[in-house]
Parts: structure tokens; C-alpha cells; sequence
């Protein structure tokens, strides 16, 4: 082999491992798999992760431990990669398991009021582009599809029905502005949070080392939660929790975890389908945008 070829090869080498340490210790990336995080990431997107905004999660943490390095928290509202809290396999190490990007609208420690389905009841807006589910008359559906398609937003499908027969779809807040100016009070939406507001519940989001209180709307999300990251055993019988074959009132967890929200609540790519999520499965803040085919948005930050 020539002396050209031994530098060419030098070069790939090099260039491969700069690539690896990159993604290892500072910036990884992502392809947004569905319409859940939309308006603020769209699906096909790539976004670029930086692996430092809550500190450095230290590569190999089934082989080495989990440890963090200048670990800092979570903010209310943070776009958020994480690994699947709770894959098909338990028994699959960390760094293969699959990974979502949520919103986090609940940090270790805070309370939060959701309803039967496990949506925010307080419907704080984190951000522009969250949507929320609305409810109209079935009998007026030909007009809301007339005013979708008017206001350009003809793709917003029908996610759902009611109890009653009424008809349910999701909105951003401008979406909802758009519609309601274009419609002149001919379709009247309701939230579907007010139909459940009588069903609303305190959750607690586990802190490390406080005593979170066993209700019995809480103690299903509170035993899956022990038996899949705390490690012990676990059951509910009736309205009460059994840890390692003892009843209790409050049950002390050994680390924080965090709640995370699509924008879209059709989407349940979130905390309603996997629960609470540990900080070890924690990756980094969503950054930039480095892949796109929507005009404007090429390393966009995340909001």
C-alpha cells in the first residue's frame, strides 16, 4: 500500500472517529417519526440534541452505572429526547432502546391536575404550537370541513368522538383563531377538558427522597412505576399498593422522573402511554433543525 492510500485511510479513520465522539459527548440527532410535536417539529424532520443542556449522561450507562456529568434540570416547557422508559423487552439495555422527544410539562416534585385521559387539565399553553382537543356538533361537520379548507388547514383530520355523537378535532391556539374568525360563530368548539373537569386528579411527580401520597387514582401509575425503575415488587389490589407484599399509604422513590406531553394529544407517543419518565433515560435538549423541507425552518432552534 503507497504512502497516499495509508493517508486516505488515516483520514477516514479520523473523520469516523470525530463523528463518533461528537455524538457520544456533545451533539446527537434525530428524525421526528410522527405529527405529535407539530407545530414545533414536523414529521421527517431532523433535529440536532445537545447532549449537555441537563449535563452529559455518561455513554454505556447498562455497562458502566448511569451517571451524569454537571447535571442541571429540566425547564417547564423543554423539547426533550429521551430513551423509551418502557420498551417491549425490560431486560433491553439503555443505549439500544428506541427514543421520543416530548415537551415536559412536569419536573420532579411538581403536582399536576390531569383528567381521565391523562391530559393537563390546567391546559397551560408551553408553547404556541400545543394543541387541544375541541368538540362540535356532528351535524355541522360539512361546515368546519368548508372553513378547514378556506383557512388552509384541510389536513387536520377527525381524532374522535364523543359519548353524546359529537365530532372531535385538535387545535393550536392560532388554529382555533383562524377557524373561529373564518367560521363568524357558525360552529361553536368546546374544549374537551371542560366535559371532563369533574374527573380532574392531583398527580405527583416522584421527586428522590420524598414520600409521594397513594390515592386511588394514582396507585396504578405509582406500581408501574416501582416495578419497571424502581426494582422492586409490586401490586395494586382494590385501591391499595403493595410493595415486596406490604401496604402502603406513600412509597419514597430512589430518583427523579419527569411527566412529558406531546403537543398534539391525539398523539400518545408521551407520558400517557409509558408513564412517569427516570432521569436516566434522559438524552438531551432538542437544539437546531438541520434537515427539513419546509421553507425557513433550516437550523431553526427548537422552541
Amino acid at each position: 500500500m503507497n504512502a497516499s492510500w495509508k493517508t486516505i485511510l488515516k483520514g477516514i479513520a479520523g473523520c469516523v472517529l470525530a463523528v463518533v465522539l461528537v455524538k457520544a459527548f456533545l451533539v446527537t440527532s434525530c428524525f421526528i417519526p410522527s405529527s405529535g410535536m407539530e407545530n414545533s417539529l414536523y414529521e421527517g424532520e431532523g433535529v440536532l440534541v445537545n447532549k449537555w443542556s441537563y449535563g452529559l449522561r455518561m455513554p454505556f450507562p447498562s455497562v458502566f452505572g448511569y451517571h451524569r456529568i454537571g447535571s442541571c434540570d429540566i425547564r417547564k416547557g423543554d423539547i426533550v429526547l429521551f430513551n423509551d422508559p418502557s420498551p417491549g423487552n425490560p431486560s433491553r439495555w439503555m443505549e439500544g432502546r428506541g427514543v421520543f422527544i416530548s415537551r415536559c410539562i412536569g419536573r420532579a416534585g411538581d403536582t399536576l391536575l390531569l383528567n381521565r385521559e391523562l391530559i393537563d387539565a390546567e391546559n397551560e399553553v408551553w408553547s404556541p404550537d400545543n394543541k387541544a382537543l375541541y368538540v362540535y356538533p356532528s351535524a355541522q361537520e360539512d361546515t368546519v370541513q368548508a372553513i378547514l379548507k378556506a383557512v388552509g388547514i384541510s389536513e387536520n383530520p377527525l381524532v374522535g368522538y364523543t359519548e353524546e355523537g359529537d365530532f372531535i378535532r385538535s387545535f393550536s391556539r392560532y388554529e382555533l383563531y383562524l377557524v373561529a374568525q373564518k367560521g363568524k360563530g357558525k360552529v361553536i368548539f368546546t374544549p374537551l377538558n371542560a366535559k371532563l373537569a369533574k374527573e380532574v386528579h392531583p398527580y405527583v411527580v416522584p421527586e428522590k427522597g420524598i414520600p409521594v401520597m397513594v390515592y386511588p387514582w394514582n396507585a396504578v401509575l405509582l406500581c408501574n412505576t416501582i416495578v419497571s425503575h424502581e426494582g422492586k415488587n409490586a401490586t395494586v389490589q382494590g385501591d391499595t399498593l403493595w410493595v415486596e407484599g406490604k401496604p402502603v399509604r406513600s412509597y419514597t422513590f430512589s430518583k427523579d422522573y419527569y411527566w412529558m406531553a406531546s403537543n398534539d394529544p391525539v398523539n400518545l407517543a408521551d407520558s400517557r402511554l409509558f408513564g412517569f419518565v427516570p432521569e436516566e433515560c434522559i438524552i438531551g435538549k432538542a437544539w437546531r433543525i438541520w434537515f427539513t423541507t419546509r421553507k425557513g425552518r433550516f437550523l431553526q432552534r427548537v422552541e
